[in-house]
C-alpha cells in the first residue's frame, strides 16, 4: 500500500495505491486486498467501509469496468499526468515554483 489516509467527514480510510504503469486487472486484486486488511484490521465499527484509489499512468474504461464489475468494495481507477504545470492555463504557469526550485528549497530544510 502507498498511502492510507483517514478523511475525518466521511469517517472512513482511503488506501491510495500508485502505479507508475497501465492498469492491470491485478491491480485491484491487490488494491481488494489492502482494504479488507484495513477494514478487518484498523477499521472502528463506526467507520464508514475503506475507499481505494488506483492512480496509474493509463487506463482503458472497457478494462476498468470489467475489473471492478464484481467488486462489491469502492474503488476507483484514475490516471495521472506526470508533468501538472503543462495542464494549467496559462496564466497560471509562470506562478508556481518549478520542480528544480522545490527541490532547492526541499535541500534548504533538510
Amino acid at each position: 500500500m502507498d498511502l492510507l489516509f483517514y478523511h475525518l467527514k466521511l469517517r472512513c480510510y482511503i488506501v491510495v495505491e500508485l502505479k507508475a504503469t497501465d492498469f492491470d486487472p491485478r491491480d485491484t486484486g491487490q488494491l481488494n486486498f489492502y482494504l479488507s486488511a484495513i477494514d478487518d484490521l484498523l477499521r472502528h465499527q463506526d467507520d464508514k467501509p475503506t475507499i481505494g484509489l488506483l492512480l496509474c499512468k493509463g487506463k482503458d474504461r472497457f478494462t476498468v469496468e470489467y475489473a471492478l464489475r464484481d467488486i462489491q468494495k469502492p474503488i476507483g481507477v484514475a490516471d495521472y499526468q506526470v508533468k501538472l504545470v503543462e495542464s494549467l492555463p496559462k496564466d497560471l504557469r509562470g506562478s508556481l515554483p518549478t520542480t528544480e526550485e522545490i527541490e532547492a528549497e526541499l535541500e534548504n530544510k533538510v
